[in-house]
């Protein structure tokens, strides 16, 4: 990649990693609920497993979605169904109070990085700088560049959500406020769904 088209993909990779999405409100609830340290895995996870996926797009994923379509539906549909499924986890769990800290388990490293294979705005992202930043007849240390970029930026902006849900722990003290951020949370999660049913 050029240097202005290197710029150009730093500034895409910012605004798409601190946007609101479903990494972002998961990672916040997950902040508030175990805490910012307990989340890291999740976090690394998120990063991680996005970076990956940038890569594996460029070298020749999306060529199979080009000859196969209905993959990409079915994995669209597949993505929603287990964000639904999410979002029902997240607006049923409890509060975390001493009892119920021990019991519930922030998302692991593999589940985080392999939910961005279902993730709608993750598709769209990744499809959209393969196909926009990419220099025509890139080579693979450029595929390499950008996966290594998403994974550096996305760390303080997905961190920057997960601090933020962590911070509201000081300020969310009842039961029935976390669970009514729980709930909120969950709601936004279902909310990010919607571009997958109106294309």
């Amino acid at each position: 990649m050029s240097p202005d088209q290197l710029l150009a993909f730093c500034v895409f990779a910012l605004i798409a990693s601190i946007t609101p999405g479903p990494n972002n409100m998961m990672i916040m609830a997950s902040g508030l609920n175990h805490g910012f340290v307990r989340s890291l895995p999740h976090l690394a996870g998120i990063c991680c497993g996005f970076a990956f996926m940038v890569v594996a797009t460029g070298v020749g994923l999306h060529a199979v979605f080009d000859a196969v379509p209905q993959l990409q539906t079915v994995l669209k549909y597949l993505g929603a169904a287990w964000m639904a499924w999410l979002a029902w986890k997240l607006a049923s769990a409890g509060a975390m109070g001493k009892d119920g800290a021990g019991k519930a388990r922030p998302m692991s490293f593999a589940g985080a990085a392999a939910f961005q294979w279902v993730n709608p705005k993750a598709w769209v992202m990744t499809v959209g700088a393969v196909t926009s930043y990419l220099p025509h007849g890139f080579a693979l240390q450029d595929v390499l560049l950008m996966g290594l970029i998403f994974g550096i930026i996305g760390l303080p902006c997905v961190g920057a959500w997960a601090s933020f849900g962590a911070g509201m722990q000081r300020v969310l003290q009842q039961p029935r406020s976390v669970r009514l951020f729980n709930f909120t949370m969950a709601g936004l999660l279902l909310a990010s769904l919607y571009p997958v049913f109106v294309e």
